[in-house]
């Protein structure tokens, strides 16, 4: 977990490579300095104690890693991809828009870690999931001055969800697109090939089957 300092720095290093308007955010950094300090959980807790909690309330770090068996799923969860055909769209407010294949996807650096995800009132996950940063994807396509948010889009098609994030939260690395988790690929259910990982947001938010991102 980061200190407000390395909060603040990350940011403003993000800011600065992809050109994203620093004053649209000035007030959602002051709020998340304000934020009241994570409850660090006991390696023991039993997690489906904590699905009237918020993640951003808490501190997972102790807590063992559920086995992909044990996993629940919400939403739409046979949504069928071929390889050959899906790409992920970096598009929008970018000098150089993108096409990436699952190959080219794989090659770029990759970002992983322990994340919790709440589906409130239902179910809990903690699972160690593997991908690329969001703000990795934006820094290759060029975001251009001004950027507000970033629209995440899956799958394609009549099922599609849409959720917006904020430069704040894309710098800092609380989201990501994963394409791996406990070590395997991502298993269809959950959303293959690609599914947001956003630490401290409710699994509503967590779209699956990605397929493209906006620059807005």
């Amino acid at each position: 977990m980061k200190t407000r300092r390395q909060f603040a720095t990350a940011v403003l290093r993000f800011l600065a490579g992809a050109g994203l308007a620093v004053n649209p955010i000035l007030s959602i950094l002051h709020s998340a300095f304000a934020a009241v300090q994570r409850r660090l959980l006991p390696k023991a807790t039993d997690l489906q104690s904590l699905t009237h909690e918020h993640p951003s309330a808490v501190d997972a770090r102790n807590l063992d890693i559920m086995p992909i068996e044990a996993f629940n799923t919400m939403g739409l969860s046979d949504h069928s991809v071929s390889l050959d055909l899906w790409r992920l769209e970096v598009a929008g407010r970018v000098r150089t828009p993108l096409s990436l294949t699952y190959n080219e996807l794989q090659a770029l650096p990759a970002v992983e870690g322990n994340v919790l995800m709440i589906c409130p009132g239902i179910f809990t996950i903690h699972a160690h999931w593997k991908g690329v940063a969001v703000s990795e994807l934006l820094k290759t396509a060029g975001a251009d001055e001004g950027v507000s948010h970033v629209t995440v889009h899956g799958p394609k098609g009549n099922y599609e969800k849409v959720e917006n994030f904020t430069p704040a939260e894309v710098a800092a690395g609380k989201v990501f697109l994963a394409y791996a988790v406990n070590g395997q690929a991502l298993p269809q259910k959950h959303g293959f090939p690609l599914r947001v990982v956003a630490e401290d947001r409710f699994g509503s938010d967590w779209v699956k089957y990605v397929y493209k991102i906006e620059a807005r």
